[in-house]
């Protein structure tokens, strides 16, 4: 299980590889975590958003997590494994909780409700509820996808649940953080990837990144750079990883940019995502080769 304490450093949410037929390719995600395993990550996330969830079933769920166990064993690596669960049914999500504990989860993403715009007091009895199945849970406050903006005392009342042990924040900006770390909060993992280093500034514990995909080392000497001291160099280097980050989410929607890198890789077989999402257009295509030079 993953303590309060453990929760800091660089968590990368892995990719869901789906067969030009759209079928699971367990084989293509076997392979893409043994190269991601080769770096000294803090967490694995599965079933996020980077995942596809929303077009992801329980049983692929289960699958890819075996297949995670197996590659950890493999590879003699142990790695927190985060599964998300929530959705916007309560009792939906305490029965996936409670599955994900079952297979093992060292901790669960919830995110908050999303379409139906529950109050303030909703979302805190939501949480609640999930709390109770006594898996870890990491919070996860998404405004520009759930429809609803926590305010701080909200979170804060969140986070003062027995066994949440900390937030993903994807607010948008860094005013959450640094709000919650004056009060003295639990952990905060910055879920805004162009806010990394910014919210480290501003007391985050970590990142839970999809961009860390893709030149992992380098986010994590980041988040070393940072812990040692050494701000400014910190910065510089986050700054090279800007144009990239960049690509991967202000032109098309997550995850298909970084399928597609991937793809070109050779980590995975093939870039296809489940509708609604699309593949990625030829100019980004273009505008990736010439970051990144695949």
């Amino acid at each position: 299980m993953l303590r309060e304490q453990n929760l800091k450093g660089i968590f990368v949410p892995v990719v869901t590889p789906f067969l030009p037929n759209h079928n699971l390719d367990l084989a293509s995600f076997e392979s893409y975590l043994k190269h991601l395993l080769l770096n000294d990550i803090n967490g694995l996330v599965i079933n996020g958003t980077t995942g596809e969830s929303p077009t992801t079933s329980w049983e692929e769920v289960t699958s890819l997590v075996e297949i995670a166990k197996i590659v950890m064993k493999q590879m003699n690596k142990s790695v927190p494994l985060v599964i998300g669960t929530g959705t916007n049914d309560t009792l939906s999500t305490v029965k996936r909780t409670e599955l994900a504990g079952n297979l093992g989860a060292d901790a669960v993403l919830v995110v908050t409700p999303y379409y139906n715009k529950p109050t303030g007091r909703g979302v805190v009895e939501h949480f609640r509820k999930v709390s109770e199945t006594a898996v870890p849970v990491i919070a996860y406050e998404i405004p520009g996808r759930t429809g609803i903006r926590l305010s701080v005392d909200s979170i804060r009342e969140i986070l003062e649940l027995e066994h949440v042990i900390g937030l993903k924040d994807s607010s948008g900006g860094i005013e959450l953080v640094s709000e919650l770390s004056r009060y003295g909060s639990k952990p905060v993992l910055c879920g805004e990837d162009l806010l990394f280093h910014a919210s480290l500034s501003q007391g985050a514990s970590g990142g839970m990144l999809a961009s860390a995909n893709v030149n992992t080392a380098k986010f994590i000497e980041v988040y070393h750079r940072f812990l040692s001291g050494d701000v400014l160099e910190a910065k510089a280097m986050f700054d090279e990883l800007v144009p990239m980050i960049c690509l991967l989410f202000q032109e098309e929607p997550n995850p298909a940019p970084l399928k597609w890198i991937l793809s070109q890789l050779e980590w995975i077989q093939s870039d296809a995502l489940r509708l609604p999402l699309l593949s990625i257009t030829d100019d980004l295509k273009e505008k990736i080769n010439q970051q990144l030079k695949i």
